[in-house]
Order: C-alpha cells, then structure tokens, then sequence
C-alpha cells in the first residue's frame, strides 16, 4: 500500500480520536461507526490499530472505547512546548507597537483568566496584569471573550452563585443573570470589553481564539488608559477589530476552527 493510499485511513483514525476527545466518556464501536458515518468493520479495525498503539483504551466489560495512555502523553508533550505561547509570541509583539497598548494572551484557568503573555508598547503602563496572574474570569476581557463561547452549563458550574462574583473594583457582574447579559452582547459582537474591573482608569477589549473543536482555548486582549463615568457602556469597535485579527491568525495557527454563528460570520463592526 502507498502513502497516498494511506491518507483516508490516517485522516479516520484521526477522526476517531477527535470524536473519543470530545466526548464525556468512553464510546461503543457502534456510536463511533454512527458518529464518524463509517462502516463498522471499518470502524473496529480503525480502534484495533489505535488500541495496540496505545492511543485508545478498550474497555471489555463495557463494551467501549476511550482514549489511551498515548494519547495523554501526547497531548502533555504538546503542553510542555508552551504552544499557545510560542504561536501567540509573534502575533502580541507588533499588536502592542501597532495599537501603542498592553496585550496579553490569557487562558482559562478553572474558574480564573490565567494571563500567559504580556508585551507593553514603547511607554510601558503599570498593570497588575503580568504573565502568570490570575484573576475572576468575570472580570477581564479576555476571561469574558472565553466565558462568551462555552455551554451555559459550563458558565454555570464555573461560577454557581453570588459568592463566585468576586469584585476589585465595584464594576463588573454581580451575579449571574447579569453575567448572562454580558456574554450575550460579547456573542453579537464577537468581542468583550471591560472599562474599570480590573483596574481603575483602564480598559480593554479582548477576542478569542478557537481550537479544532471550535472551543474557546485562549483570548488576546488589549488594555488601555481610559477614564468613563459609571454606566458609561464604552465601545471601541476600531480596536477590537484589530484584536480580532490577531485572535483569527492565532486561530488559524493553531489550526482552529471558529464557530459558525452570526458573531462568527459577520464582519467586525467599524
């Protein structure tokens, strides 16, 4: 058999893994045939070969198939080489001489935005916003770009009740209803914004980047000086689509996918 005859075969085991990731546990034979519109010898041969290579689990008394040792050990390989971090490195750098701003990359971290880069324009500004700091993922822009794209049960868990609602600054969702809304408007967009939640006389506006699956993995985000009177409710719709850009290269470096619903589709408001 040649490599050109090998291709279909390879991009179904690909699929396989894919669908056994994405999925909350382990699959029948017959799920993954269904699932995938493969026929089931096919589909057993294709769990078979995964399986002696270590990258699916067969589970005998239950009949099905989850992923495999190898697996995880890729996926951490992938992890130890700071991905996101090297593909966002070269995309952050001019993004901050270009709109003379603060940008981060930040990525969920539990209930957390988790900041992972930092580049400072020409005239650095004083943010507590430095690589490694955490902070409610209500609260900044890039935690609410994120928060904007994953299922309201995941919000929901993520953040239960008031008690999760931490505040820094008397700005920003108090509950959840109001953090509904919030991500609601960041969905019409596709952007967030935060004026003062984070930090007195700053604000920002994020964007998120997808992965594979069209899940949110991390957000790049801009901060900048600015002043705004309670209930102002600012929009800088040049600026985010500049942000934006950058979040569809980092998408397309990562080989993401965003999804398709009308945020997605439409083109950045200006």
């Amino acid at each position: 058999m040649g490599v050109s005859s090998d291709v279909p075969a390879l991009r179904r085991g690909l699929a396989v893994l894919r669908l056994l990731a994405s999925h909350a546990g382990p699959m029948t034979a017959g799920a993954v045939a269904r699932e995938l519109e493969l026929p089931r010898s096919s589909t057993y041969h294709l769990l078979a070969e995964l399986a002696s290579a270590g990258f699916v689990t067969h589970l005998p008394e239950e009949r099905r198939y989850g992923l495999g040792v190898a697996a995880f050990e890729l996926g951490s390989a992938y992890l130890r080489h700071d991905p996101l971090e090297r593909l966002a490195g070269p995309l952050l750098r001019p993004l901050a001489e270009q709109l003379d701003c603060t940008v981060h990359l930040g990525a969920l971290h539990g209930a957390d935005a988790l900041y992972l880069l930092r580049e400072q324009p020409a005239r650095p500004q004083s943010l507590v916003t430095d690589v490694g700091v955490r902070l409610p993922a209500q609260l900044p822009a890039c935690g609410l770009a994120i928060l904007a794209y994953l299922p309201p049960a995941q919000v929901r868990a993520l953040l239960p009740g008031r008690a999760s609602f931490v505040s820094r600054t008397g700005r920003g969702p108090a509950h959840l209803p109001a953090l509904r809304r919030a991500l609601s408007a960041v969905r019409r967009r596709g952007w967030a914004v935060e004026d003062g939640q984070v930090t007195a006389g700053y604000a920002s506006v994020a964007a998120p980047a997808f992965d594979h699956a069209g899940r949110p993995t991390a957000a790049i985000s801009a901060t900048f000086r600015h002043e705004c009177e309670p209930e102002c409710g600012a929009d800088w719709p040049a600026l985010a689509a500049t942000v934006r850009t950058a979040a569809a290269e980092l998408t397309a470096r990562i080989g993401g996918l965003r999804p398709a619903d009308s945020a997605a589709t439409s083109s950045p408001p200006g």
